[in-house]
């Protein structure tokens, strides 16, 4: 039987995973099993989540990769930590210098917007402080997927295709022969299916796991990342590469409607969901599918926006004011400008990547809220020959403005659009959340958040629900679904509403919530290859 894997002629229901020794939510069935295999082998939720992230790093190379920055959220014995694993600006990389080579914005491949990785890090530190289990033994399931192959599914072959087009336009020379041997050797993206092996990529795998990441970063990957760069014109060293640290940091939250919300400081937009959210609870909501309803969440989310890119940036090199932005005050100040007409709004005055998401838990309360990206797809369509590491173009969020609070400096993390989630309610752990997809991730967090909260929709229907995306000015997305009464009374408030048939710029979403009985309820994705896993 011929058939098509991105055709579904009907709608398609699915329930929701009850479990209560483990539960692993991802966007990859054969990541979602890898963590879960990790578990029942003895691992925790944080061995779980490293293992589910290294085999996403294999299964679907069209989201993230080895060389891709990571976030997390980790509830351990109830306490939370959050984990910054964003790479930052080579020393070599300036305005001035990329001004004088001729560029007036930073490209979105080739060697100029590749920042230093983080993920490896990201894995090191998680097992390490949380973890039951040698990262070489975590690391073994995705090492053995890429030695001995897996067969593609269906969203990430379209994803493969799309990467597959863009790079034949955009790289050349040795840049573009290392892309293709390594993820076209066919000169052909592969069919939904299709086996595909990723030797280099399990070599390096098996280097990280054995060194604790220190082969990435000090030894043999890390001079030839240099060696690369070197040869074909980056700007990143040994000494970029050996100079990073990943950053251990206090998770901040809103409380909304009973339950705080959690997300991790700048320089990723977390807050912007949160600032969001705390305009948002000022209102009072009684029914979902309500045109109010939509365009309150539409201007709360504008509004939140606007301050976040005035303001958000690596808050080692410029100063943020997180506090002033999250503070009741400023709720109250955003709050009082909405009115019955769409509006542009502007930064107020402050007194005073395509990416993978996952969630996990283990059968002891323990549950890991983790986000790893390459920004763009493959991101810069670097790829280190022989290794498997391709590397982000994270460094593209960069401003050449001197005066922009992204300005591009050496040593500086850019705005990061990948943000985990969580949720608590009077100082017990519920669960982890996370949307992926770009800028779409602060507006999908709110959306979710919502339809749990203020509708009482279960995991699975609140990532079912048709979503909404704020493009700019006035121009918001509508997915296919949405009801026509609400898309016109949405252009009646002056919105610049338009339905989109297409479902990728909405994001994919994973939700694990934990009962007051102590077992798990989890959602998954409906608009990619979405599972869960467990136990």
């Amino acid at each position: 039987m011929t058939f098509d894997p991105l055709t579904y002629r009907y709608p398609s229901r699915r329930n929701v995973v009850f479990s209560d020794r483990g539960m692993v939510a991802t966007g990859q069935i054969l990541a979602a099993q890898a963590g879960l295999e990790i578990l029942k082998k003895g691992g925790n939720a944080a061995d779980a989540a490293v293992a589910t992230a290294a085999c996403l790093t294999v299964t679907e190379p069209t989201s993230c990769g080895i060389g891709g920055d990571a976030f997390c959220i980790a509830c351990m014995d109830g306490k939370l930590y959050g984990l910054n694993a964003s790479g930052h600006a080579p020393r070599s990389l300036s305005i001035e210098r990329l001004r004088k080579e001729g560029f007036g914005e930073i490209p979105k491949s080739g060697w100029v917007p590749v920042t230093v990785p983080g993920v490896p890090s990201a894995w090191r530190e998680i097992v390490k402080r949380f973890g039951k289990l040698p990262l070489k033994d975590v690391l073994r399931p995705a090492v053995e997927y890429a030695r001995n192959g897996y067969p593609v599914s269906p969203a990430v072959s379209m994803a493969w295709k799309e990467a597959f087009r863009r790079y034949e336009r955009e790289l050349s020379g040795e840049i573009k022969r290392s892309w293709f041997e390594t993820f076209a050797p066919q000169s052909r993206p592969p069919r939904a299916g299709e086996r595909v092996n990723l030797p280099g990529h399990a070599e390096t795998l098996e280097l990280i796991g054995e060194s604790w990441g220190e082969a990435f970063y000090r030894g043999e990957i890390a001079q030839k990342i240099a060696d690369f760069a070197r040869k074909t014109g980056g700007y990143i060293d040994e000494e970029d590469l050996a100079s990073f640290t990943p950053e251990w940091v206090e998770p901040v939250k809103v409380n909304y409607r009973g339950y705080d919300v959690w997300e991790l400081p700048p320089n990723g937009q977390g807050i912007v969901a949160l600032m969001a959210l705390n305009i948002l609870k000022g209102f009072s909501f009684t029914e979902k599918e309500n045109p109010t309803t939509y365009h309150l969440q539409i201007e709360a989310i504008k509004a939140a926006f606007a301050d976040g890119l005035a303001y958000i940036a690596d808050p080692s090199c410029e100063s943020v004011p997180t506090e002033a932005l999250l503070s009741e005050g400023r709720a109250d100040e955003r709050r009082a400008l909405i009115c019955e007409e769409a509006k542009l709004w502007h930064p107020g005055p402050i007194g005073g990547s395509d990416t993978v998401y996952l969630a996990t838990a283990d059968g002891d309360g323990n549950m890991v809220s983790y986000i790893q990206s390459n920004y763009m797809g493959f991101g810069s369509g670097v790829v280190v020959p022989k290794t498997g590491v391709v590397l982000q173009n994270r460094g593209a969020c960069f401003s050449l403005s001197p005066d922009h609070p992204n300005a591009l400096k050496p040593g500086k993390r850019p705005y990061h659009t990948i943000i985990p989630g969580f949720i608590s309610k009077d100082g017990k752990p519920i669960g982890p959340f996370g949307i992926m997809g770009a800028f779409m991730q602060p507006q999908a967090h709110v959306q979710v958040i919502m339809n749990m909260l203020d509708f009482g929709l279960n995991p699975q229907e609140a990532l079912d629900a048709p979503r909404w995306m704020w493009v700019k000015e006035k121009e918001v997305l509508l997915e296919y679904g949405f009801k026509e009464h609400i898309a016109e009374d949405l252009i009646r408030r002056g919105h610049k509403a338009a339905v989109s048939l297409d479902h990728a710029p909405f994001g994919r979403g994973q939700v694990i919530w934990r009962m007051e009985n102590g077992s798990y309820c989890g959602g998954t994705e409906p608009r990619a290859d979405g599972a869960i896993a467990a136990w």
